[in-house]
């Protein structure tokens, strides 16, 4: 089925009605409020919190600064912010200039809808739509383990003699999971209110923390900060063990197409996603680079920090001289960290919402209930999908990980797929002018940010440490295969002759009002 360009929306709804078919224009029009009569609630000011709170990245960089030593030590930590920001740029950037064509949930695989060839539209479709919602499914289980294990890593240092158990980290994630799905479901008009706040929270603490470890902490040498290598993992290859490194930096810039998949529920989207986008990740960049220095300046010990499972109590609580002052800290960076987790549920429901509606899952989640104006079902079948996920942890602590695995890499292909079709629609003039639009700078963006996913996308399915065993083999590759595995035999089974590829009418509706919105 091919796409219309947004301008063509209108003109497609009078040529329905100028032929006469007005039952099935009706029966369209019912289908198309049923899923798209969410509420408008975010401003810019709010998505762009949004933006930059869900990525929480210098608080990642605090979470992974032990983890550094292992592979490519300081030096890598330091020197590929060089690599990552530049790359994250130019892939917030392209990513940015299609949310600005179509602000609409389902993001990535509309735009490969959009973009692709049209003789393969269907089933490059197909598959990027399935590693997407199961990279958001992933990724939303495993911000349900962090927030997990730093509470009971604040419950340890109070309280030396307690050992958490697995179910305890189950029934955490339990409990939040619920929490905050019944805060989505019933109070959802809270959230970009809690999600700005939370934004505030996060440079706050960020001038906080800059304070508090510059002041009080032990200091190490410009020549450990900046040239120390450190390749505790096994890898003797410095090139290999650097790369590994960068991809701790990563995990603090993937995932700014959350913002997109709550794009329907934005004012004036066109304009307000792309700008909360890109500029989230620039300031997340400054931030986040920046306090990577501080950490490494005044972290103290290194053993301890080695010692430790979440690397920045000890870093804290060193400081402050404290366990409860260290403690009290790290419970205000837990707020932050709650408010991602609150913000993955919204946007894999919203994904989910979409997906259905374009009826690779079933129609009946694509349903928004009339009374809480929130896609409720959708929501529901997410948190059921990730809590079976949590149960892993009941079994091995290993297993858990071997789907969170799955997060950063399906989502670097997503990002793959989508620049690659806009690669393509660039070069055969399909592209469309857009609010936020790269210009002339577009071809060398598009190709600077495919490079660098491909750059970072081989080094997220090596292994990390040496020699592999069951504990620390990295699993991406094989769960990631088994993914395409069940699409493709999903597709040859059913897909192929019955998903019509993205609704069509929901499409249109959603971009008609992106265009009112836009013209007022």
């Amino acid at each position: 089925m091919t796409t219309l360009p947004a301008k063509s929306v209108q003109l497609a709804v009078v040529e329905k009605r100028e032929h006469g078919d007005t039952a099935a224009a009706a029966r369209s029009n019912i289908q198309s409020n049923s899923a798209t009569r969410v509420r408008k609630l975010f401003s810019y000011a709010q998505i762009f919190f949004f933006s930059l709170t869900f990525m929480n990245s210098w608080e990642a960089m605090g979470t992974n600064i032990g983890v550094i030593f292992y592979n490519g030590g300081p030096r890598a930590m330091v020197w590929g912010f060089f690599i990552v920001i530049p790359g994250t740029l130019c892939q917030v950037a392209s990513m940015s200039e299609m949310a600005s064509v179509q602000p609409v949930a389902g993001a990535q695989y509309v735009w490969t809808h959009y973009y692709a060839p049209e003789r393969y539209r269907r089933v490059i479709t197909w598959f990027q739509g399935w590693i997407t919602w199961s990279s958001w499914i992933a990724i939303t289980a495993g911000t349900a383990n962090v927030v997990a294990n730093v509470i009971t890593t604040l419950v340890t240092v109070q309280y030396p003699d307690y050992t958490p158990k697995p179910f305890h980290l189950t029934l955490i994630m339990y409990g939040f999971l619920i929490a905050l799905g019944l805060m989505n479901q019933f109070a959802f008009w809270l959230i970009p209110w809690v999600e700005m706040a939370a934004g505030l929270l996060h440079i706050i603490l960020f001038v906080v923390f800059a304070v508090v470890l510059s002041t009080l902490g032990q200091r190490h040498s410009s020549d450990f900060v900046f040239f120390t290598k450190s390749n505790l993992s096994g890898w003797n290859n410095d090139f290999v063990s650097f790369n590994l490194g960068i991809i701790l930096i990563t995990w603090g810039f993937v995932g700014f197409d959350g913002a997109v998949h709550m794009s329907e529920e934005v004012r004036k989207a066109r304009h307000a996603v792309p700008r909360a986008m890109f500029w989230s990740i620039v300031m997340n960049s400054v931030l986040a680079f920046s306090m990577t220095l501080i950490w490494l300046y005044f972290m103290g010990p290194v053993e301890d920090v080695l010692s430790a499972s979440y690397g920045l109590v000890p870093i804290v609580i060193n400081a402050t001289g404290s366990v409860r002052g260290g403690s009290a800290l790290i419970g205000c960076l837990l707020i932050t960290i709650i408010a991602v987790f609150l913000g993955c549920i919204a946007s894999i429901s919203r994904l989910t919402w979409a997906w259905s509606r374009d009826g690779a899952l079933p129609q009946w989640f694509g349903y928004v209930d009339p009374r809480y104006r929130v896609p409720v079902r959708s929501l529901w079948l997410s948190l059921f999908i990730v809590m079976l996920l949590c149960l892993l942890n009941l079994g091995s602590s290993i297993a858990i990980n071997v789907v969170i695995s799955l997060g950063t890499f399906g989502l670097f292909q997503s990002y793959f797929i989508a620049i690659s079709c806009m690669i393509y629609a660039r070069a055969t003039g399909r592209l469309e002018d857009a609010g936020w639009s790269l210009g002339r700078f577009g071809w060398p963006i598009n190709i600077a940010g495919l490079i660098y996913t491909m750059w970072v996308g081989t080094f997220l399915v090596f292994p990390n440490y040496l020699p592999i065993d069951a504990a620390y083999f990295n699993y991406a590759l094989p769960i990631n295969a088994f993914v395409w595995l069940l699409a493709g035999t999903a597709w040859f089974v059913w897909a192929r002759k019955h998903w019509r590829g993205i609704n069509q009418e929901v499409f249109e509706a959603v971009l008609a009002d992106a265009d009112r919105e836009t013209k007022d």
